[in-house]
C-alpha cells in the first residue's frame, strides 16, 4: 500500500468516525429533547389548567364571579387531553358546568368537580413520573452510545497519531542519515526498506546510486594515487623552493629545494603547524609571518630574502599564492590553503651589484674630466685669455650647459650608487626647518626669477627642531622646487608649506602645472621613471634619490596630484 492510499484511508476513516460520533450525539440529544417536550407540552399544562380551575372554584365559594376563569381553563383542558381516563374526568366536569352556572355556590357540586380535577391531576402526575423515567433511560442510552463512539474515535485517532507519522518520518530519517554518509564518502552505506510504496522505490534508487558511486570511487582511486605521485614528483623537481599549507597553516608538502635551504627533514615539517615550526626555524618564521595579512589576495614580497645556501649568500623573492575554491552548490569562494614560492633572484642581484659598481666607477671617473672642462670654460670666459666673438661665446655657453648637466647626472648617479650599495652617509642631528627652507630658497632663487615664478611661503610659527641630515633634506626640498619651477608656467606661483604634522614637521611644495595622471602616481618615485609626455630634461633619478634620503632618515615621502590641478610633493620628518 503506497503512502497516498494510507493517508487517504486513515483520514477517511477518521472522518467517518467523527461523522458517526456526531450522528449518535445528535440523535440521542433529539430523543431526550422530545421526551422533555412531551412532559412540558402535555402534562405540565394540564396541571396548570387544573390548578387554575380549583382557584376559580375558591373564588366562587367566596361569592365572587370566578366562573369565566373556570370556563376558560376547562376549554383549554378539553383540548389538552393526553392520558388514558383523563378525557372521562374532563367530560364529567363539562357536564357539571351547566349546574355550576345556575348554582355557583353549591358546596356538593364544588366537591364533585374537585374530585374530578384531582383525578385528572393524579393521572398527569403519574404520566410525568413515567415519562421522566423514560427520559432518564434515554439519557443513559445516549451517554452509552456517545461513550462508545468517543472511545472508538479516540483509539483510532491514537493509532493514527502513533503509527502514521512514524510510517512517513522514519524512512525519511533513515534516508537522510544515509545521504549524509554518502556525502562523507562512505559509499558502502545502504538503505534497507521492505515496503513496496514510494519509500521502497526511493530506497532502491538510493542504493543503486550508492553502488555506482562506490564502483566509481574504487575505479578512480588508483588514478588519484597516480596523479598525487605525479604532482609530488613535479613539485620536488622544481628548482625553486615551494611550501604548501592548508587553511589552518598546517604544512601539507615541501619540496627538496625548500628542505635544502631550511635545513629541515620532511618528518620535521610535513603535517605540523607552520607557527609551531617557526618557533625553532628563522626561515619558516619569516615565510609565514605575514600569511594572515595576505589571505585576501596573493602577494609578492618587495624586499628580497637573503639566505645562506650552497655555501654562498642567495637572494629570494617570496610569493604567496592563496588557493581558493567554490564548493558545489555555493556562490562564495572559500580559502583552502596557501602556496609559498621562493624565486631565486641571486643572478639578477649579482648583475645589479655589478651595474651599481660600474655606474659608481664611471661616475667617479667622469667627474675629473668634467671638472677640467668647467675650468677650461672659466679660462675661456676670462678677458685676459683673449677676445671671444659672439659665435664663440655661444659655443662656450652651450658647452657650459652640457658640462653642468653632465656634472648633475654624475652626481645623481653617485648618490644612487651609494643608496643601492647601502653606503649612504647620513649626518643626522638636530636641524631647523627654517634654515633648511632658507638654504633651498637661496639655491633656486635664480631659476625662479628667470621664469618670474612667485614663491608663496606658508611657515607655521613655533616649529620644533627635527632629526635630519640638513644637507640631504635641503637637497630633497631643492629637487621638489626645481621640478615645480620646471613644470610651472611663466609668471606662475609655487606654494611652499611647512607645518606641524603628527610627531614631526611636514614640508610640501605645490605647483600649478598640468598634474600627474593617476596611472603614473605609484611609479613617480621609481628609478629612471619619467611621466610620458613630459619634457625629459633629467635622468629620472631625482625623486628616487629623494625617497631614499627621506626614508633613510625615518621619514615619509609622497605626492598628491590630479590632472589639471597641479601637484603637491611632500615629506615628513620626526621632531628631535
Amino acid at each position: 500500500m503506497n503512502i497516498k492510499t494510507k493517508l487517504r484511508l486513515g483520514i477517511g476513516l477518521l472522518f467517518l468516525m467523527i461523522l458517526l460520533l456526531s450522528t449518535v450525539g445528535i440523535r440521542n440529544v433529539n430523543s431526550l429533547k422530545n421526551d422533555t417536550e412531551n412532559i412540558l407540552a402535555d402534562n405540565y399544562n394540564t396541571l396548570e389548567y387544573c390548578q387554575n380551575m380549583i382557584a376559580a372554584l375558591d373564588v366562587m365559594q367566596q361569592k365572587q364571579n370566578g366562573l369565566p376563569a373556570f370556563e376558560k381553563n376547562l376549554r383549554l383542558q378539553t383540548k389538552n387531553v393526553t392520558e388514558p381516563g383523563e378525557g372521562q374526568a374532563t367530560a364529567h366536569i363539562s357536564q357539571r358546568l351547566g349546574q355550576l352556572r345556575s348554582n355557583p355556590g353549591d358546596p356538593n357540586l364544588h366537591l364533585s368537580i374537585r374530585r374530578d380535577i384531582a383525578q385528572i391531576m393524579e393521572q398527569n402526575m403519574k404520566a410525568i413520573e413515567r415519562k421522566s423515567d423514560i427520559a432518564t433511560q434515554t439519557a443513559k442510552t445516549a451517554n452509552t452510545w456517545i461513550m462508545i463512539s468517543s472511545t472508538l474515535c479516540f483509539l483510532f485517532g491514537m493509532t493514527l497519531l502513533v503509527n502514521l507519522p512514524g510510517n512517513i518520518a522514519n524512512p525519511i530519517r533513515e534516508l537522510t542519515a544515509s545521504i549524509r554518509e554518502i556525502a562523507s564518502k562512505n559509499y558502502s552505506q545502504r538503505v534497507y526498506y521492505r515496503g513496496r510504496n514510494e519509500f521502497g522505490e526511493l530506497a532502491d534508487s538510493f542504493n543503486t546510486m550508492a553502488e555506482k558511486l562506490e564502483e566509481y570511487n574504487k575505479s578512480n582511486l588508483s588514478k588519484i594515487l597516480f596523479e598525487k605521485i605525479r604532482i609530488e614528483t613535479l613539485i620536488n623537481n622544481m628548482h625553486e623552493p615551494v611550501i604548501g599549507l592548508d587553511e589552518n597553516k598546517v604544512v601539507l608538502f615541501i619540496n627538496n629545494e625548500a628542505l635544502k635551504i631550511s635545513g629541515l627533514r620532511p618528518d620535521d615539517i610535513v603535517g605540523r603547524p607552520a607557527e609551531e615550526i617557526a618557533l625553532g626555524n628563522d626561515l619558516i618564521r619569516s615565510l609565514v609571518s605575514d600569511l594572515s595579512e595576505t589571505e585576501s589576495q596573493g602577494t609578492l614580497s618587495t624586499v628580497p630574502l637573503k639566505i645562506y645556501a650552497d655555501n654562498k649568500e642567495s637572494y629570494f623573492e617570496k610569493e604567496i599564492v592563496n588557493i581558493t575554491i567554490k564548493p558545489t552548490g555555493e556562490r562564495e569562494k572559500r580559502l583552502i590553503g596557501h602556496v609559498i614560492i621562493l624565486k631565486n633572484i641571486t643572478p639578477f642581484k649579482e648583475l645589479d651589484f655589478a651595474k651599481t659598481n660600474f655606474i659608481a666607477t664611471v661616475s667617479h671617473e667622469l667627474k675629473t674630466p668634467i671638472s677640467s672642462i668647467k675650468m677650461s670654460l672659466l679660462l675661456l670666459e676670462n678677458q685676459n685669455t683673449g677676445h671671444v666673438n659672439p659665435e664663440q661665446r655661444q659655443l662656450i655657453e652651450s658647452i657650459k650647459e652640457d658640462s653642468n648637466r653632465l656634472l648633475k647626472i654624475t652626481g645623481e648617479l653617485l648618490n644612487m650608487s651609494q643608496v643601492e650599495t647601502g653606503n649612504i652617509q647620513l649626518n643626522i642631528q638636530q636641524a631647523s626647518p627654517e634654515e633648511i627652507l632658507e638654504y633651498a630658497l637661496e639655491a633656486v632663487k635664480v631659476q625662479a626669477e628667470q621664469k618670474q615664478i612667485d614663491l608663496q611661503i606658508d611657515l607655521e610659527e613655533d616649529l620644533p627642531a627635527i632629526k635630519a641630515d640638513s644637507e640631504k633634506t635641503a637637497w630633497v626640498l631643492i629637487n621638489f622646487l626645481t621640478n615645480a619651477i620646471r613644470y610651472s608656467r611663466q609668471s606662475g606661483q609655487i606654494y611652499i608649506t611647512i607645518r606641524h604634522h603628527e610627531n614631526g614637521v611636514q614640508f610640501a611644495v605645490k605647483d600649478e602645472g598640468q598634474g600627474i595622471d593617476s596611472r603614473y602616481r605609484a611609479k613617480i618615485f621609481n628609478r629612471y621613471f619619467q611621466v610620458p609626455g613630459s619634457a625629459k630634461t633629467g635622468t629620472g633619478l631625482g625623486l628616487a634619490i629623494s625617497k631614499e634620503f627621506i626614508e633613510a632618515q625615518g621619514g615619509h615621502i609622497g605626492v598628491n596630484s590630479e590632472i589639471g590641478m597641479g601637484s603637491t610633493f611632500f615629506f615628513d620628518l620626526l621632531r628631535s
